[in-house]
């Protein structure tokens, strides 16, 4: 499967593409602080947020869930654009990716989602931006990497990576009949036997040097 080249290359986007988390546990912090809850360090949420909201806030919260879901939108409105920037070696691979469709399937609200691809100037990269919300259900329910291929004109099939950071990540590829690639080593995640990835790439650095000889 490493020498396969794919027809399709798909990302999960914090911590797969960019560093967002200061802008996330900033917005968590303020619904946390409403609710007189523990706040979060970076590293907390970082290590702690994988579902999205819509199905992580009703258990956090209770019947006052919906309350808490607008503090924390509100305050991640203010600041997520301060707070989102490349991880490193990402640019240089979604340049190597120019030959082939790109698209995102994030657990981040698509609406916001879509104000940090255009902030980074991203936009022409990608063929489909799929974000929380957007599909039926939210990863790792495999609806929004189906949602994303059709935008595409694509097949579901195993020519597909979805890349991403977590175990969470690999479940929905697996889900959707995609190939689950791991970015990193999931060490915030259970480390890379729990992701259990069909591809393993340490780095950003070693995946576009990967796409380069696929090209």
């Amino acid at each position: 499967m490493w020498d396969r080249r794919p027809s399709v290359l798909l990302y999960d986007w914090d911590n797969t593409l960019v560093d967002g988390w200061a802008g996330i546990t900033a917005a968590l912090n303020a619904a946390f602080a409403a609710f007189s809850r523990e706040l979060w360090s970076v590293d907390e949420t970082r290590n702690r947020v994988r579902v999205s909201l819509r199905d992580s806030f009703p258990v956090m919260f209770g019947d006052r869930w919906e309350q808490a879901r607008d503090i924390f939108y509100e305050t991640l409105r203010q600041q997520h654009l301060n707070n989102v920037s490349p991880m490193p070696g990402v640019p240089e691979v979604l340049e190597a990716g120019v030959g082939w469709p790109q698209g995102i399937i994030s657990n981040k609200a698509g609406a916001f989602l879509r104000r940090e691809v255009t902030h980074l100037g991203w936009d022409g990269f990608f063929g489909a931006v799929v974000g929380a919300g957007d599909a039926a259900a939210d990863k790792p329910d495999p609806a929004p990497i189906q949602l994303a291929l059709s935008h595409l004109r694509r097949a579901s099939d195993a020519s597909v990576w979805y890349m991403g950071d977590t175990a969470l990540d690999m479940q929905a590829a697996r889900a959707a009949g995609v190939t689950a690639v791991l970015i990193g080593n999931a060490d915030h995640n259970g480390g890379v036997e729990r992701a259990a990835p069909h591809i393993h790439f340490t780095s950003a650095h070693d995946l576009r040097a990967r796409l380069r000889d696929l090209a």
